[in-house]
């Protein structure tokens, strides 16, 4: 265990290389809190397996955190949900449930379980209070990954009843931002499409094919405002039920894919293949009880996307 200052917090970030976990690393960086003095902790997954319980404990033991924010998850798109439901229920599962019970057992003071806004109903009303949890049926295609969000939602508020855990959990919109996942099988649709217009640029394709039919509306949010809002939440917000994250503002998918390709500088035709899921048809966060409490969301859509592109561009 690294020497850690006397009285200081030691923070754990479980997922600290992923899109959501990294943007939180560094905003705990910005506080001046380091992996070196031993107040900032994070494993890579090479490093520790979260979906093994016995190495999960012996690594809380080791450790002892204070606080634990909770961003480790398997991820991916409409495909990747599609295609491996049992992986993305099994291995989320299991690292929710490793975790969540190591924190328990090293008496863990706080803590923040990132869920997904795909854990509302298909039809739920807009914006998505949350309220609406558990009140209709899910998007079927990634049914299974919101099945395991579920879980971890209500494993926090069961610390809560039965242990008096001050955990909580947030449901963030969907996320994009620096180290985004970028391949095409697997990635979320805003970094789909920055991938797909740039290499449409670079190898002068006529047409850009997205899937669906362009209709849905997505909110965006990015992660390093998720970040902001996740170190805010910890400090100002102490409740059983989950707390959404987002700008409440959306966009269809139609108005984004042009939108990236302005940025991308792609000048070809835009066709939508209807014969692809749309997912659900619209799915904006009632942000109300974050903006009460005193935060809401500052990166525009369109300055977020550019600076996303650039640094996809800087390390592709």
């Amino acid at each position: 265990m690294s020497e850690t200052p006397r009285g200081a917090q030691r923070i754990y970030v479980a997922g600290h290389r992923g899109l959501a976990g990294s943007a939180i690393w560094r905003a705990y960086e910005k506080q001046g809190r380091s992996q070196t003095d031993g107040s900032l902790i994070g494993r890579t997954s090479a490093e520790l397996d979260l979906r093994e319980r016995q190495p999960t404990r012996q690594f809380f033991t080791q450790e002892s955190p204070d606080t634990v924010v909770m961003a480790a998850a398997k991820v991916g798109g409409i495909l990747a949900n599609a295609t491996h439901p049992v992986d993305f229920l099994s291995d989320n599962l299991r690292i929710q449930t490793n975790v969540l019970d190591a924190a328990h057992e090293s008496d863990v003071e706080r803590l923040l379980f990132l869920g997904s806004s795909c854990i509302y109903p298909k039809h739920a009303p807009q914006p998505i209070p949350e309220s609406a949890l558990l009140t209709g049926p899910l998007e079927a295609t990634n049914r299974a990954y919101a099945i395991a969000k579920i879980a971890g939602v209500l494993h926090v508020q069961g610390m809560r009843q039965q242990h008096g855990r001050r955990w909580i959990s947030a449901m963030p919109t969907n996320l994009y931002g620096p180290g985004d996942n970028y391949d095409s099988q697997t990635s979320h649709v805003l970094a789909a499409l920055l991938r797909r217009f740039q290499n449409a640029v670079v190898n002068e394709e006529p047409s850009v094919t997205v899937w669906g039919t362009g209709k849905p509306r997505r909110e965006f949010l990015h992660s390093d405002d998720l970040a902001k809002a996740c170190l805010f939440l910890l400090d100002n917000y102490d409740d059983d039920p989950p707390i959404n994250v987002g700008t409440g503002q959306d966009i269809e998918v139609g108005e984004l894919a042009h939108l990236v390709a302005e940025i991308t500088g792609y000048s070809g035709r835009i066709e939508f293949d209807a014969s692809k899921p749309d997912g659900t048809p619209r799915k904006l966060l009632d942000v109300s009880r974050l903006t009460d409490l005193g935060w809401k969301s500052s990166i525009g859509l369109e300055d977020g996307v550019r600076a996303t592109f650039q640094s996809m561009s800087d390390a592709l």
